[in-house]
Order: C-alpha cells, then structure tokens, then sequence
C-alpha cells in the first residue's frame, strides 16, 4: 500500500517553478552573465540559458573549467542572486500556472513544488503565482545537500509529502529537471516554456511535452498527470 500525502493523499505531483511555472529563466540567464561579468568571466548567454535549471553550485561546475581556483564560486552565486532580485518585480506566472496547482489540488493530489531556487527566490516566486492555497509542500535549495541534476530537492519534496517516486509525477521545463527525476524512477512532464526543446526533453527522458501549464492542463486527463490518477 502507498503511504498517504497530506490530507491522506495517495498520489502527487511535483512541480519546479522558475521556467515552469513562473516566466523567469531568462531572467536567471541575465542575472548569471553578470554575475559572471563582474567576476571578470565572458560565458555567452546561450550557454548559462542551457545550463539554468541546475543548482548554483553545479551550474558553475558546468559552465566554469575543471581544476579552477573555486575561492570565488560564493561571491559569484551572491551576485547572481543580488541581479535576480533586482527582477523580482518584474517576475509573471506563465499563463495556466496557478489554474494548473488548482486543478490538481482539487483532483486529489498532494501538490509540492521542488525547486533548485534559493529560499528567499522560491518565498518570491510563491508570492508570484499566488497559489499557496493549492500547495502542501515546497523545497527549495536550502532544504538539499545537492542541486539539480542531482534529486535529492525531489526527494525532499517527496518526504514533506509522505510519497514515494511511484506515487508522483513531476513537471519540469529542463533537462536538468528530467535527470533529477529520473534519479528517482518518477516520470516527467517537459513543458518548453523555458526554453528548452520537446526534442531535447524528450531526449533526456520526458514522458511527454507541452507548450505551458495552460496546455498540460488542457490535456490533463490524458496525460502522466491523468494516468497517475486512474492508476490503482
């Protein structure tokens, strides 16, 4: 038997929220290049765009050479997050997003979002989406020794809501996001409002892509989402 979510929930879906549900990864792409600029670092923007969705951590391991003096790792990840919240005011749901929490809060699911996003990010992206009535958990970086590709912010998310991977499905707009699940055994919606091709989320691992939340929630009966509800 599956244990029960909160409010005796057997089933849940798992969310990531900058790119998926609120419009910001470009915002991120911007906020990392000049983190990177005041560093004294040229990393094309195209690159850091592929790479957002990753922890702070691992996107400078991705993005910076191997062997490199890491002394200014934590001075580079604090001017990222002083740029971001220069565009907190600026930050938009994308469209269907909090229609979407809803729709699954009110179809029985437990309903958490897993984040590689600093604490005080995720508060302002919450905030953002106005949805905390639909939520019952959410983790964020603080809350994981690792970031995305790694899951352990899934795993996270899955013990504040007493699930196990065979219970949830996650819905996620990169790569990194279908690697981390995948670490899991949890299946995964893409959806290429961030950015990121179908064929590329495809290619990592998605069970399936649509265009944004308002389309997932469309096709919501038969998606993963729909298949995860009338599983036994």
């Amino acid at each position: 038997m599956s244990p029960n979510g909160p409010g005796g929930r057997k089933r849940g879906v798992l969310f990531d929220v900058d790119g998926t549900l609120v419009d910001s990864c470009y915002l991120h792409t911007l906020a990392w290049w000049q983190a990177f600029r005041e560093a004294g670092l040229d990393i094309p923007m195209a690159a850091i765009h592929r790479s957002v969705g990753m922890g702070g951590t691992e996107l400078l391991d991705h993005l910076l050479p191997p062997g490199r003096d890491k002394s200014g790792d934590a001075t580079i990840k604090s001017s990222h997050g002083a740029v971001f919240a220069t565009f907190w005011p600026a930050l938009r749901p994308l469209d269907g997003a909090r229609d979407l929490l809803a729709q699954c809060y009110e179809s029985g699911f437990a309903v958490a979002l897993a984040s590689s996003a600093r604490k005080q990010d995720l508060d302002v992206l919450r905030s953002t989406l106005r949805a905390d009535a639909f939520i019952h958990a959410a983790t964020s970086a603080h809350d994981a020794k690792a970031g995305k590709p790694a899951p352990d912010i899934l795993q996270a998310a899955l013990d504040a809501v007493g699930l196990r991977p065979e219970d949830v499905v996650y819905v996620g707009d990169a790569v990194w996001d279908v690697y981390a699940a995948g670490g899991l055994g949890i299946p995964t919606i893409g959806l290429t409002c961030g950015g990121t091709s179908a064929a590329e989320l495809l290619a990592a691992g998605a069970v399936e892509t649509y265009g944004n939340p308002r389309e997932l929630l469309a096709n919501l009966r038969d998606s993963a989402i729909g298949r995860l509800a009338r599983s036994s």
